[in-house]
């Protein structure tokens, strides 16, 4: 349960490198490489009265659930799906179990949520059974997306303390005994991130990844958002507040640990070349001036 806990929201990576994503036809889930989509993006709801387990919510507003009907027909493995009961059961409740670094999703009758893969359609679908030969089809790395709000501290003043209407306001603000800025900066900085395409296009409208990054230079943030997206040597940018462009990142990252917004893409790409060379030639057009 330690991965879910502190998470509001989270992806799902299979051992195949691939993400849980939800069919926007609202009803299938299927995996893909790409993590910088919003349907990777699962919502995490702790039953009441239940322990060590939790249901995972769509972008649509449907849950994960485990049907008993079978995927393909003569071929072993249970449908999973997103729906939205009349009343919430068993079939959207899953069980974390910690193996290491990853965890195992169990149905509440035993079954584990696996990512298959081999020819078509068995590839990219997922299921939920008891595998006997690919017991690493069950494994799920779990990267948190939004961490919920911490509480504040049982030793704050009542004098200090806020009443439920201005909880969200009192995270936005500093007190003697209460300061967010000693949990930042042990946990790192936020990093919300998109992909760029070939063409420098980011889909701004869909809410982006992000990450808690505990390093300080931008070398490190490079190394760390190449491991999150699968990519190789990339460009890590920013958009100008004034004219939207985007501009390639050179100096250090923002103080005090502040939330940062970047686009990522490939060094490869047109527009990553485009912006490499007017770094290049602005500063050939600064040395000319200096001598």
């Amino acid at each position: 349960m330690e991965f879910f806990q502190k998470a509001k929201s989270v992806r799902l990576k299979s051992n195949h490198d691939k993400f849980l994503h939800a069919d926007p036809d609202q009803e299938c889930v299927y995996q893909d490489r790409s993590g910088s989509t919003r349907t990777v993006k699962w919502t995490v709801e702790f039953p009441e009265g239940l322990d060590n387990v939790i249901r995972l919510k769509s972008i649509y507003g449907k849950y994960l659930t485990a049907l008993d009907d079978q995927r393909l027909f003569g071929v072993t493995g249970q449908k999973v799906v997103q729906s939205l009961p009349s009343k919430l059961d068993s079939s959207v409740e899953w069980e974390p179990i910690k193996e290491g670094s990853v965890v195992k999703l169990k149905t509440r009758y035993g079954n584990f949520l696996r990512a298959n893969s081999g020819l078509p359609p068995w590839r990219n679908s997922v299921t939920h059974d008891i595998p006997h030969r690919h017991q690493d089809w069950i494994l799920w790395s779990v990267d948190t997306v939004e961490v919920l709000p911490e509480l504040p501290d049982e030793s704050v003043s009542h004098s200090e303390s806020v009443g439920d209407d201005d909880l969200s306001l009192s995270f936005r603000l500093t007190s003697a005994k209460f300061s967010r800025t000693q949990s930042v900066k042990s946990e790192g900085r936020l990093i919300y991130y998109h992909v760029a395409d070939e063409n420098g296009n980011v889909n701004d409208s869909a809410e982006g990844p992000s990450l808690q990054f505990k390093g300080h230079g931008l070398e490190e943030l490079t190394r760390k958002l190449e491991e999150e997206t699968g990519l190789e040597k990339i460009i890590v940018c920013s958009r100008n507040k004034f004219n939207g462009n985007l501009y390639p990142l050179r100096l250090a990252l923002p103080p005090n640990n502040a939330t940062m917004h970047v686009v990522v893409m490939p060094a490869s790409s047109k527009v990553a070349r485009e912006l490499t060379a007017d770094v290049l030639t602005s500063k050939w057009s600064v040395l000319k001036t200096l001598s």
